[in-house]
């Protein structure tokens, strides 16, 4: 008996496979599209976690002792166990040089190189690393002409600088300092390592660590071990011999010692940093890819079984069991999920090398180990596949529970025009949780009210979707008068359908919604960002030139320079970094990283003007104060007098005293600091701008002047009108946030612009009855096509307007909690937005309409 049931599903899934193979083409479009998504995501996300820095400027030992990068911060959550979050440091934290002689001593150690580095430029702007000539040995740097620098005027160019230049002997022009040195060419070294090293400028030590500023701390040692001893026992016997801490002063960073592929995070000290912020956001968008897909299958496979409600009633009636339907429609929608997991597995490799390629254009490149593109496509093919089958037959368990007299009634019956009590309290329950959580995003900050955003505009969609025939009706109280009376008869007759099928209608909006809501969230949120901080920014600038040294930057003294420059009264310098605060949100421990900038109170006030609405920013000198944004001297309960925990960029612990608490701070970040209480713990402590007032008469020409006062830092210091971008904390949009924007817009965009498409498709491919229909009785092709057009635009125009109050609803509440402004999506975005969901409507009904245009549209009409 169970053989000849499996022998009848079998059957009924064959003949309904042939009969339907239209509409399961478009849920395999829709599935496979899905698959691939999932699986590029997982491609992506995997090749980030297996990244790492490349070995090239340590390629030569063979380990390396540095600062521990990470910080730490512990707390207790409420009603839960203490829990501990890490993250990387922005700046280079360094060793006290002390640790030099331990390292020396230890068993196994042939050679210990005290390393540190200088940006530097030749005179043609060619950007280098200046670098001691002892440690040339940890890149294999030889000697191939001359000899090694002798005195502090004498130095060795590899052969990469040296390439068509000055030979031993000859003179050339180094910027190391930011102003100008000739120097003695003694010799010329060439590496034998391969890699893409940077080019160097090798000084004698002494030079080095005057140029680099400071004194008594080293970036890294490098390590060469003696023949015959193992990477494992050279780390234990270096390990064995350093202390606990670094030894600087104020910092509590451990000592690592790096070994094999570890050595290139001594070089790319923010690189792991990077990829862990580039991880989050991954994560964040991949969470949404899932919810989106999720949304997607269950979509479709429903609405193909949902057309097919009253053939399976009929089987009922006649006497299908429920347990033979359902295993017909599993073996279906296993059949059509299997050729859908196999379409997008094959296209999440290229999908995803697509996305890895927008990924690499920082210093961490991504490798693609053999097991990477099989591991995605197995991702995604499999949760498609084992999706797909339960969602199918939960969505004709309405149709298989019926008995068999029922099931002939509801073969005939109409189209349920409400949706059921749980789809209702469900969908009710769903729209509250996401205005809830968009209110709460107004009260929070940072990730916090990111998240809470992103979860409104999610919950949001899901109701929308669950409660869409309702909401569908309201749409066609609007619309339906003006369509009547716009269409003629065949607005009428698009006005009847929609009423007649709200079910129908909400299944066609639900994507146009979902892809507003979440391109116009992702699409809006950088400009509101960008917008209100460059307003401020622009209101606290007070400079009318600016400064700018190239990729060296600026050192302190060419402030000082501007400053004695005829017609300028006022020239501040602004040292960029950044600090990391321990801090808790919704009750779990946080870190996060804040740029700051670094300024001089001297003159500061004639070229910014932060607002201060509290204390006195002439006070803001020496290494122990700061100032404070007004917002998060709120959340801190902080003002002036008070002092606030803070690890500046290379983690070292500080509690300054706060001098003054000012009103933009999202235009200037949300602590100012002297420059001089960040020039120590920096990587690099040059001057990104000059801001420069200038008070000079009539004829004069200030800009000349300081022009002539900065030629000794070099012919790429540029001198030009300024603008709040200069003092923005905000940073110009970087490649990494360009790819994240593609791949966030771009393609979950796309692949929910082709869920459009084919979900309208499968829905005009399940009308083709009702087309027939209508032209027995007398319709034109004409009016039938006009119908379509007139029914796409109902559609287009109601989910556009509802996807826009949705992403609404989340832009305001991060809007107001962030900026304090209202959301803003340039015109230009909206109207690219709408133009596509357009277009992708129109390929999803009018297409299929007219593919069929034999039986539908054409003459023969039955």
């Amino acid at each position: 008996m169970r053989q000849g049931s499996r022998r009848a599903s079998a059957f009924l899934a064959r003949r309904s496979l042939a009969t339907h193979r239209r509409a399961w083409a478009a849920v395999i479009v829709a599935t496979g599209a899905a698959a691939a998504l999932i699986g590029a995501f997982a491609f992506v996300i995997g090749s980030l976690l297996v990244a790492a820095p490349p070995v090239q400027r340590y390629a030569g030992a063979d380990a390396v002792v540095a600062a521990d990068q990470k910080v730490s911060h512990t707390a207790k959550p409420w009603g839960s166990d203490p829990r501990t979050v890490t993250a990387y440091l922005p700046e280079r934290a360094r060793l006290d040089r002390t640790v030099l002689a331990a390292v020396a001593g230890a068993d196994g150690v042939a050679k210990a190189v005290a390393d540190d580095s200088v940006p530097l430029s030749t005179s043609d702007g060619r950007p280098a690393v200046g670098r001691s000539w002892p440690s040339a040995v940890l890149t294999r740097y030889e000697l191939a002409e001359g000899r090694a620098p002798r005195d502090a005027t004498e130095v060795v160019l590899d052969d990469a600088l040296a390439a068509g230049g000055p030979a031993p002997g000859e003179r050339v022009v180094l910027r190391a300092d930011g102003t100008a040195r000739t120097y003695t060419v003694s010799g010329i070294a060439r590496t034998g390592h391969g890699g893409d090293a940077p080019p160097a400028v090798f000084f004698t030590e002494p030079r080095l660590t005057a140029l680099a500023g400071h004194p008594g701390r080293i970036d890294a040692i490098g390590v060469v071990a003696e023949p015959g001893v193992s990477p494992d026992a050279l780390r234990d016997a270096v390990g064995a011999v350093l202390p606990e801490r670094s030894g600087v002063p104020g910092s509590d960073r451990g000592v690592r010692v790096l070994t094999g592929a570890e050595r290139g995070e001594a070089e790319q000290v923010d690189a792991l940093g990077g990829r862990g912020d580039q991880l989050a956001l991954l994560g964040s968008i991949g969470g949404t890819v899932l919810m989106v897909a999720l949304l997607v299958i269950a979509s479709t496979l429903s609405q193909a079984i949902h057309q097919r409600s009253g053939e399976l009633a009929l089987l009922r009636a006649v006497g299908a069991s429920p347990r033979q339907l359902r295993s017909a429609i599993g073996r279906e929608a296993g059949r059509v999920s299997a050729a859908a997991a196999l379409l997008g597995g094959i296209g999440a490799v290229p999908l995803g090398l697509a996305m890895r390629s927008l990924l690499t254009t920082g210093p961490l490149p991504l490798p693609v180990p053999w097991w990477l593109p099989p591991a995605a496509a197995l991702t995604g093919g499999l949760l498609v596949a084992l999706l797909a089958r339960p969602v199918a037959m939960l969505a004709a368990r309405s149709i298989t529970q019926l008995r068999p007299t029922a099931a002939l009634g509801a073969a005939t019956a109409d189209e349920p025009s409400e949706p059921g009590r749980f789809r209702t309290v469900a969908g009710v329950v769903l729209a509250f949780a996401g205005i809830s959580s968009a209110g709460v995003a107004t009260t929070q900050s940072g990730q916090a009210a990111g998240a809470a955003a992103s979860g409104a505009a999610m919950s949001l969609v899901i109701a929308v979707a669950l409660l869409g025939p309702r909401i569908s009706r309201i749409a066609l109280g609007v619309l339906g008068r003006p369509l009547r009376r716009v269409g003629g008869v065949s607005g009428f007759l698009a006005e009847r359908a929609a009423s007649a099928h709200t079910r129908r209608l909400a299944t066609a909006f639900t994507p146009i919604v979902l892809v507003v809501a979440f391109v116009c969230v992702q699409l809006a949120s950088g400009p509101t960002m960008e917008r209100a901080s460059g307003q401020q920014a622009s209101a606290a600038l007070r400079a009318d030139l600016v400064a700018t040294g190239g990729g060296t930057g600026l050192p302190a003294g060419a402030a000082r320079a501007v400053r004695e420059a005829p017609g300028v009264t006022a020239a501040t310098g602004v040292l960029r970094s950044a600090v990391v605060l321990a801090e808790r949100e919704a009750g779990e421990p946080v870190l996060t990283r804040l740029p700051v900038l670094g300024v001089e109170a001297r003159g500061l006030s004639g070229t910014l003007d932060p607002r201060v609405t509290a204390g006195d920013l002439d006070r803001l000198t020496g290494r122990d104060t700061v100032a404070v944004g007004a917002d998060r001297a709120e959340s801190l309960d902080v003002g002036p007098g008070d002092r606030v925990a803070l690890r500046l960029g290379d983690g070292t612990r500080v509690e300054p005293r706060v001098v003054a608490v000012y009103a933009h701070e999202l235009g200037l970040g949300e602590f100012l600091f002297p420059r001089e209480a960040l020039a120590g713990h920096v990587s690099a402590a040059r001057d990104q701008v000059v801001l420069i007032r200038t008070g000079a008469g009539p004829g004069a020409n200030p800009a000349a002047a300081v022009r002539e006062a900065l030629a000794p830092y070099g012919g790429e210091v540029t001198v030009r009108a300024a603008t709040g971008d200069d003092v923005a904390i905000a940073p110009p949009v970087s490649d990494e946030d360009n790819a994240m924007i593609v791949i966030g817009v771009g393609v979950i965009g796309g692949f929910a612009l082709l869920a459009v498409v084919s979900t309208l498709a499968l829905i005009t491919i399940g009308r083709r009855g009702e087309f027939r229909l209508l032209r027995m009785v007398g319709t034109g092709r004409r009016q039938l096509r006009r119908m379509l057009v007139l029914e796409t635009g109902l559609v287009t125009f109601a989910g556009l307007v509802i996807g826009t109050a949705v992403a609404a609803v989340p832009l305001t509440a991060f809007a107001v909690s962030l900026a304090g402004t209202a959301p803003y999506l340039p015109p230009a975005h909206y109207g690219v937005i709408a133009g596509a969901v357009a277009l992708a409507a129109a390929a999803g009904t009018l297409i299929p309409g007219a593919a069929g245009g034999r039986f539908v549209l054409g003459r023969r009409t039955g």
